[in-house]
């Protein structure tokens, strides 16, 4: 089997039969194409008996607008080509299909709202790398699974039926959405049916993550001790182990509920949390009183205590460190990117959505006082340990990921700790955005997309 890029252009019914494919005559040669009886076309789940007509001097491959429609094809675009001789299947793509949250067909220039600008920059990475991408909501999927409505970008954003992708980036930012039936059936028949790849399939909790990485004892060692908080005993137990701790939704994000707990010489536990208008402050005599002051959100929200870390700072402001983590070309876990995220205003959580701003990591750490050696090898050691933790969790959890956010922190002997793993890691946090220029992880991401779909 032999595979390379090749310009997919159109041309009107009347020409040739319109299941007749026109293929530069050197290709049909090389890869010893049969001219003289059919073939199959094949486009994600889209299937086309056809003939293939070799074209002298011609190095593209020419199809009718009524097969391009069918396909969902338009503006010649750069593909992958493939040919099977076993099965005599002629394959182009990949078809890569993202399932977002939700659009906005009245406003034509941004109808994938705040991640527009992402969707548009994958667009313009797949006509570089010999991809097709379009995007969809659960709101748009089929029930027999075989096409689909689906956004293209043809001059212009608009909905056309597509056929179902070779591989599926699930982007679904709700969890309510996630779990919908008709999109937990989608995911599981487009990969039985036409063995399409679905990566990111699932949210991870922070419980569910640190259980699972336990178990692999060379992990451990990144990890704060943490429980599900399901009652005073524990509660009590970390309190008189640590002097800081913190109570996280386990389904939360952005930083959304985190508590911070912190025992005073005077017995007293002083509460910070964060909120909608920054941080609230609250001072309880007991733990008791402060179990009870909380109890009422335990009953909405599951949360998982943790061992406060002594973290480096920046300017008195706390720093953490997200990377990127993507799986390549090859289907082996890379580094994309490591930033550090530094807490902003009166908060002590570092995201973005909450005031945090963005630092390169030496930068970060060559503020605070980490041991030389420690600043040195900070970053070596951000990257071994991410790499570390992707590969164990992808092996661990029965799940197909292709990215991982990791949010990693340094207490001030230089040592690596693990604060939690987003399955659906942001496109803007980490590099801004331009219309110009792909980014490596937009790059990667499609790498990983053409390694699955072998093409």
């Amino acid at each position: 089997m032999s595979k390379k890029k090749i310009s997919v252009q159109m041309f009107k019914p009347g020409i040739v039969q319109e299941n007749t494919i026109l293929l530069g005559e050197r290709l049909v040669k090389r890869w010893k194409i049969p001219t003289n009886r059919p073939l199959q076309l094949a486009f994600g789940s889209f299937r086309q008996e056809i003939i293939v007509i070799p074209i002298p001097k011609y190095m593209g491959m020419r199809i009718s607008t009524t097969l391009s429609r069918q396909m969902g094809l338009h503006s010649a675009p750069l593909l992958r080509i493939k040919y099977n001789a076993g099965s005599r299947t002629l394959r182009i793509g990949p078809l890569i299909g993202v399932m977002i949250s939700r659009d906005y067909p009245e406003m034509p220039d941004k109808p994938f709202g705040s991640i527009s600008l992402f969707c548009h920059e994958l667009v313009n990475a797949c006509k570089k790398q010999g991809a097709y991408v379009y995007f969809f909501t659960p709101d748009q999927i089929n029930p027999n699974h075989s096409t689909m409505k689906g956004w293209i970008y043809d001059h212009g954003w608009r909905v056309t039926d597509m056929p179902v992708a070779d591989v599926v980036n699930n982007r679904l930012t709700s969890r309510k959405l996630e779990n919908k039936p008709s999109v937990q059936h989608f995911m599981k028949e487009v990969k039985s049916l036409h063995g399409s790849h679905v990566f990111n399939e699932k949210f991870l909790d922070k419980t569910e993550v640190f259980d699972y990485l336990k178990q692999n004892t060379s992990l451990i060692r990144f990890m704060p001790e943490s429980y599900s908080l399901n009652g005073y005993d524990v509660l009590k137990k970390m309190c008189a182990r640590y002097p800081v701790v913190f109570l996280k939704p386990i389904r939360g994000s952005l930083g959304k509920g985190i508590i911070r707990i912190t025992k005073q010489t005077n017995g007293t536990f002083h509460t910070l949390s964060t909120n909608v208008g920054g941080t609230h402050r609250q001072i309880y005599a007991t733990l008791p009183k402060l179990l009870s002051a909380i109890s009422g959100k335990m009953k909405s929200t599951r949360y998982q205590i943790q061992q406060g870390l002594n973290l480096i700072d920046h300017g008195k402001h706390p720093v953490d460190f997200r990377a990127l983590v993507q799986k390549n070309g090859t289907g082996k876990w890379n580094v994309t990117s490591i930033v550090a995220r530094i807490a902003g205003g009166n908060h002590f959580v570092s995201n973005l959505a909450r005031g945090g701003s963005l630092s390169n990591v030496k930068e970060a750490v060559n503020k605070s006082n980490m041991p030389l050696a420690a600043k040195n090898s900070a970053f070596v050691n951000l990257q071994q340990a991410s790499l570390q933790i992707a590969t164990g969790l992808d092996a661990l959890i029965p799940a197909h990921f292709g990215e991982l956010g990791i949010d990693l922190a340094m207490d001030n002997t230089g040592k690596i700790w693990l604060l939690e793993v987003n399955s659906k890691p942001s496109k803007n946090d980490n590099t801004p955005l331009n219309e110009q220029k792909i980014r490596p992880s937009v790059r990667q991401l499609i790498q990983y997309c053409c390694y699955l779909s072998d093409l």
